[in-house]
């Protein structure tokens, strides 16, 4: 059982170069062995086909004679053959020159075995030969024909042709191995190049070939180059991803010690003047800290949830009325600086779309926050559908924000300059928050003028039931 067991281990844990190379030896080896068989055989039975025809020939040569009654003695056979007529009692009728006038070549019982087989192989030394005779047996009357032919150069023509397959098929067999072991280490040196360069990667290190990406990219346009493009695809996703991660980490500790400075300085004021700390600054600063992180935990829950799902309320999806989430958003911004008004426009009552109305109400509420901060006399939230997605738009009156800087406001931590200061801005997590509960809606968030001045916040979503 153990003997069995080692090539099955030895092929697990063989390269895959060696194990190609093995397979590929393996058919060669099955295909010339089955071509030697084949073509060894197809030779032997050429060869004897020959010799039974000329041995057949004389035969009825001789049968021709003896039917004719002209049969003379000795019969005339060329070369080494060898020749008897016999009576149906066994006499010899006639013979040729050098076999036997008295005695049959053959016993009766192998005679009887020839007429039945038509040609069988004899030793030799019956009828007078060195090497093996091949013996046909041909019907003249009542009487038979047997007729010997010398078949050794057929052998040694088979044992030749044998022997000179088998040489060069060992020797065609090496070259096809070399051959082999070549071109799979060569075309598997994309292979060891791509793992040096993981391999490299994973040790922190870096590719050599920058040109081309982090991965070497083979020369031929094969499976393993698009492999290689897909992984440096992949790896330059990682690098990006790890690179929003570290700034979003820095970030966040920078958001995070802020109040968390605020508070241990009030706490250690309060222990050295003995003076209590006032409770709503401390609560302002714990408000905010909570805020941060339930804001942070959101983000990293959608971070990890597939386009349409709803990560934020984790529970499914709902038909939501866009209007019922303006009416939340427009009340909780009741004690504003500048008056919130909704405005309802055509399609506002069939504005219904799937998903999750606590998230959209947060989004809608982020906006109306942000402008409401910046707007001069009034903010308007307007509520429509058409072309199958329902529409919300959150206007003002303020300085707006350039062209140039809109895209830049959805990343986040970031803020504006002039919303730096802890009693204007948040964490700058406001706006990529709505945009990426809107992309979990399927739908899109955009930022443009108003007019005529002032900011237009407008957030599409494909309706629940378009019609």
């Amino acid at each position: 059982m153990s003997l069995l067991r080692l090539p099955v281990r030895w092929w697990r844990r063989a390269r895959l170069g060696t194990r190609l190379v093995a397979l590929a030896t393996a058919a060669v080896v099955v295909a010339l062995a089955l071509s030697t068989v084949v073509l060894v055989v197809v030779l032997k039975s050429t060869l004897e086909r020959a010799l039974d025809a000329a041995a057949r020939q004389t035969g009825e040569d001789v049968a021709a004679l003896v039917e004719a009654d002209n049969l003379p003695n000795p019969i005339p056979a060329g070369g080494t053959t060898v020749v008897q007529v016999i009576d149906p009692t066994g006499r010899v009728l006639a013979a040729s020159a050098g076999a036997d006038r008295l005695v049959p070549m053959l016993p009766k019982d192998e005679l009887a075995l020839v007429k039945r087989d038509e040609e069988r192989y004899e030793p030799g030394y019956r009828f007078g030969v060195k090497d093996v005779v091949r013996v046909v047996a041909v019907a003249a009357g009542d009487k038979t024909v047997l007729v010997a032919i010398p078949a050794g150069e057929v052998h040694e023509s088979v044992r030749v042709v044998r022997v000179g397959l088998l040489s060069g098929y060992a020797v065609l067999l090496v070259l096809l191995v070399v051959l082999a072991w070549r071109m799979v280490g060569a075309a598997l040196r994309p292979v060891e190049a791509l793992r040096r360069g993981a391999e490299a990667i994973a040790s922190g290190g870096e590719s050599p070939r920058r040109d081309t990406g982090r991965l070497p990219l083979p020369r031929a346009q094969d499976e393993i180059f698009r492999l290689a493009v897909t992984l440096n695809t992949m790896l330059g996703r990682l690098d990006a991803a790890r690179a929003r991660q570290r700034a979003f980490v820095a970030d966040a500790a920078h958001e995070l010690r802020s109040p968390l400075a605020s508070l241990r300085t009030q706490i250690e004021v309060a222990e050295v003047t003995s003076v209590p700390a006032e409770p709503a600054d401390l609560l302002a600063d714990v408000e905010r800290l909570t805020r941060l992180v339930d804001d942070l935990l959101l983000l990293a829950r959608m971070d990890d949830a597939p386009a349409g799902g709803h990560p934020a309320a984790r529970r499914p999806a709902e038909p939501v009325e866009m209007s019922v989430v303006a009416d939340v958003a427009v009340a909780r911004s009741a004690g504003a600086r500048v008056p919130v008004e909704r405005v309802d426009r055509p399609g506002a009552a069939s504005a219904v779309v799937e998903g999750d109305e606590d998230a959209l109400t947060r989004v809608v509420t982020n906006l109306v926050e942000n402008a409401a901060r910046y707007a001069e006399t009034r903010v308007e939230v307007r509520v429509g559908a058409a072309d199958d997605r329902a529409w919300l738009e959150v206007v003002d009156d303020g300085p707006g924000i350039p062209a140039v800087d809109r895209e830049r406001v959805f990343a986040r931590f970031t803020r504006r300059d002039d919303a730096r200061d802890r009693g204007s801005g948040g964490a700058g997590l406001g706006l990529a928050i709505a945009r990426e509960i809107v992309r979990h809606h399927g739908g899109t968030i955009e930022l443009s003028d108003a007019s005529p001045h002032g900011l237009l916040a407008t957030v599409r979503i494909p309706l629940s039931h378009p019609e």
